[in-house]
């Protein structure tokens, strides 16, 4: 089995991250046009400041998921054929990243919205603090404990671009 140069690395790099974005983007689109229809059911003026405001949030921080996991398209589209993988690897790595942060502020902040709307306040912190608590587990404490799986039996330290070259 022959090694991959760093091109092909860089390019299998893309083609992974490609792949989770389009995960994540489909998530989170539904999640967004949920809410931007929200406010033209008939139980929304029903809704109190609280649950306004943290509508709001959810929509912002939804709004900020799809800028975030979209962009790497537009960042591709600007470098296209310019030799500059690397780079547009690191750039949506790290829009990756920051999209899910906005993605589980989001899903935690319409949790809260909905359970706030038929269940008591307290019930409805509660809840939502699972929400984000099960997220968390999933999306960062599992892969972080899990990071060094198979360490022994697979040299495959480059999958983060963070790391390749030492940056």
């Amino acid at each position: 089995m022959s090694k991959e140069t760093e091109k092909q690395r860089w390019q299998r790099n893309f083609a992974d991250l490609l792949q989770e974005l389009r995960v994540a983007q489909t998530g989170v689109q539904i999640l967004f046009a949920f809410l931007l229809t929200l406010p033209f059911s008939n139980g929304f003026t029903r809704t109190s400041e609280f649950q306004r405001d943290v509508y709001i949030v959810a929509l912002l921080a939804a709004a900020a998921a799809t800028a975030m996991i979209i962009s790497p398209v537009a960042f591709h589209r600007a470098l296209f054929r310019q030799g500059r993988k690397p780079e547009l690897v690191r750039f949506a790595h790290r829009m990756a990243t920051g999209g899910l942060a906005f993605m589980l502020i989001a899903m935690v902040s319409a949790v809260l919205l909905i359970t706030d709307f038929v269940l008591d306040r307290p019930i409805a912190f509660l809840l939502s603090a699972l929400t984000g608590l099960w997220f968390l587990t999933f999306w960062m404490i599992l892969p972080f404990a899990r990071r060094n799986w198979g360490e022994d039996d697979i040299d495959d330290d480059d999958d983060d671009p963070d790391t390749i070259d030492g940056r």
